[in-house]
């Protein structure tokens, strides 16, 4: 029973149920009349006297098996082994991915298992408990877990499943014909078949379930660790980031970019964003992100695929550069956050790289506030105002009064004014490139820092 009991790689017993809705063919469905012309079942039903009731049978496969005459058992016994070549022939013809030489190691547990799975049934007729229901559920567990292991979809192991159910089941009339088995022994034997199959085919989904979700969850914390170590700052080894990759089957790009993502505020819940497989993602920890290869393919339509969240894409970089995209990204949401840049669900640093060259040192940007426009320091708000914007306009385009009027949408007289006004509180350095230039860009930050 060792093979039995650890699991094999190939269908064991893969008995599989016709469709329910057929009958099995062959005589043990056939009326069996008893006549003088015919001699009477080996296996009679179990005499009952007048207005006994009929036995309550226990369900399931094992309970099934354990009903039927133990005799039938024994003296099947002679045919478990071309039973099992039956089955194994059919299988192999049904299913191409078992179509293979039954040698090594493979044909030695297809071979073996197939015959031990037609014992262990065996053993269990007329004997209840004679087969303990741990190793029925354990063998066929693994059989799922196995199949996923190997790469195999559950289909074969089904189709498998199903082609041996049919197998047994024209062996098992047959003999029963032969023996004169009752018909309703050969009945109950074709219902345990049933029962098997379906058993069996529950537990190897359970297997392959389970396989399937444990793998899923093993890559999807080597992924994660992966995403660290992409991230560190200090950067990791690159044999670090080569030997993770690969642990976590996630082959390395040449460039990657980051998103920084936030839940979005209106958001009560968040659906479960709709992601490649292929992108590295973290919404656990305290500051979400995820990482791509390949972002004209993964970040399509990401406002979609990430409803309630607000993401933010941060420059496509060298793999060894990810960390510094993930900068970028940040400081761009906090600019989303405080109302420098628009709201938008998805916000690209690409099409603020001005503002965030200027606002990289906020210090350093009112430094120069403070001193490109201290003549403002003596005037109102309200006339600071309107003289900053309106040196602004004039920085930009150097443009007469009538041109710079008509973007502020004033009389060309009011702006002749206040230029008098701040050729007086300026002076020289109105001339000065460089000054001009402090000017320009004091200007700008006040803007879009909003003092």
């Amino acid at each position: 029973m060792t093979d039995v009991d650890t699991g094999f790689a190939a269908p064991a017993l893969r008995a599989g149920r016709p469709n329910p809705g057929e009958r099995p063919s062959g005589p043990a469905y056939r009326h069996q009349s008893v006549s003088a012309d015919r001699p009477r079942p080996a296996y009679p039903p179990t005499q009952r006297t007048a207005g006994e009731p009929r036995p309550v049978r226990a369900s399931g496969a094992i309970g099934l098996w354990a009903s039927l005459p133990r005799e039938l058992a024994i003296r099947f016994k002679p045919r478990v082994d071309p039973l099992a070549r039956a089955i194994l022939q059919e299988v192999q013809r049904a299913v191409p991915e078992y179509r293979q030489p039954l040698e090594g190691a493979f044909g030695h547990i297809i071979t073996q298992g197939v015959r031990q799975a037609i014992i262990q049934c065996l053993d269990s007729v007329g004997t209840p408990g004679a087969v303990p229901l741990e190793t029925w559920t354990t063998v066929f567990r693994n059989l799922g877990k196995i199949e996923f292991n190997e790469g195999r979809s559950l289909d074969c192991l089904q189709t498998a499943y199903r082609v041996g159910g049919r197998v047994a089941w024209r062996h098992i009339s047959e003999f029963g014909q032969a023996a004169g088995v009752a018909a309703d022994t050969l009945c109950t034997s074709a219902e345990a078949i049933f029962a098997y199959v379906d058993e069996i085919s529950a537990l190897s989904i359970e297997g392959y379930t389970a396989a399937q979700t444990r793998a899923a969850g093993t890559r999807a914390r080597r992924r994660r660790r992966l995403l660290e170590l992409l991230l560190a700052d200090p950067p990791s080894a690159p044999q670090t980031i080569s030997a993770q990759a690969a642990t976590a089957q996630w082959a390395l790009p040449a460039e990657v970019t980051v998103v920084a993502l936030e839940p979005r505020a209106d958001q009560h819940s968040l659906a479960a964003p709709d992601l490649h497989p292929d992108v590295l993602v973290d919404l656990e920890g305290g500051e979400p992100c995820l990482v791509t290869g390949d972002a004209e393919k993964h970040l399509k339509n990401l406002g979609e695929r990430l409803a309630g969240w607000r993401a933010v894409i941060g420059p496509t970089v060298r793999l060894t550069d990810a960390p510094r995209s993930l900068l970028w990204a940040r400081r761009t949401l906090k600019l989303v956050q405080r109302g420098v840049l628009p709201d938008a669900p998805v916000t690209h640093c690409t099409d603020h790289l001005s503002t965030l060259w200027l606002l990289a040192d906020e210090f350093l940007v009112r430094e120069l506030c403070s001193r490109s426009l201290e003549p403002f320091n003596d005037l109102t708000p309200k006339q600071r105002a309107r003289l900053g914007e309106t040196l602004l306009i004039w920085l930009q385009s150097r443009g007469s009064a009538p041109e710079i009027a008509k973007k502020l949408k004033v009389h060309p007289q009011t702006v002749r004014y206040r230029m008098h006004q701040l050729i007086d509180l300026f002076g020289d350095r109105l001339n000065n490139a460089d000054d001009r230039l402090d000017m320009e860009i004091a200007l700008r930050a006040e803007a879009l820092l909003g003092s």
